[in-house]
């Protein structure tokens, strides 16, 4: 009965979020029958902006919720983690949140492990930093995915990878910011991948090259499909039309292949 405490907090997150942000979502590809929400071993959040990631919390439907409080595995900054408020908010939303360096370290093989159960959901951020107001990281250099995401990718053999293409959040809060602005509209993409196929693709020049190709493909689907808003950096994202929640699917890549730059 563990789960409970996160469950019930990550349902006031939903309802903190959606009582103060409007949300816009689009899928893209084909999703085919069914629950687009079943399956999900991995979720990756691209184009990271904010800590206030939470609110991203209001889109999902509520058994996903519960999932993540029975089986989510979400690795945090240990910088992050250190923090009272913020860390030992993070630490809560999940059933196993694990502190990580950005070596490939102990830390690290520690998540590789817990993703190991078959009824584990990992949620990450590839990117591994938070975007600032300049579209650059903390230290000026260019917003791109770590080579993480590879490593789970190879230790998940099958199931449905959720890629979450963020329309960022700076007009809500930028980073070193304490309060947010409120009743503005978010905005993210979702695409459904398969892993075994995706796998496939990225390891057709053999698993040398397999990081590397994991990392600039992810790089080109953020770029092609994270929807722009006034705060988007320049080159990521593209408009997005003010339109209901949870519209039809729309044309893009089929899951599985390498998005085009």
């Amino acid at each position: 009965m563990r789960y409970l405490i996160p469950y019930t907090l990550l349902l006031l997150i939903k309802g903190i979020s959606n009582l103060f942000w409007r949300k816009r979502v689009e899928w893209v590809g084909e999703t085919g029958p069914g629950d687009r929400w079943a399956g999900v071993r991995i979720v990756a959040i691209l184009n990271h902006t904010s800590l206030y990631e939470w609110i991203f919390a209001g889109l999902p439907p509520n058994r996903f919720l519960r999932q993540i409080a029975r089986h989510g595995v979400v690795p945090i900054a240990e910088k992050t983690s250190r923090r009272p408020i913020v860390g030992g908010f993070y630490r809560m939303v999940a059933a196993h949140v694990v502190p990580i360096s950005r070596q490939r370290d102990h830390t690290w093989r520690t998540v590789v492990e817990k993703v190991d159960d078959p009824k584990a959901m990992l949620l990450i951020l590839p990117e591994g930093r938070m975007m600032r107001r300049n579209g650059l990281d903390h230290e000026g250099k260019p917003m791109t995915v770590r080579g993480g995401i590879a490593d789970i990718l190879s230790a998940i053999p099958q199931g449905t990878m959720l890629l979450a293409y963020s329309g960022g959040l700076h007009h809500v809060q930028v980073p070193g910011e304490t309060l947010p602005r409120l009743f503005r509209t978010v905005r993210m993409n979702f695409e459904r991948v398969d892993i075994a196929s995706y796998r496939e693709a990225m390891m057709a020049d053999g698993e040398e090259s397999f990081r590397s190709r994991v990392k600039a493909d992810l790089e080109a689907r953020r770029d092609r499909y994270c929807p722009a808003t006034a705060e988007t950096a320049p080159g990521i994202g593209r408009s997005a039309p003010d339109e209901e929640v949870d519209r039809e699917p729309s044309e893009g890549a089929p899951p599985g292949s390498p998005a085009a730059p």
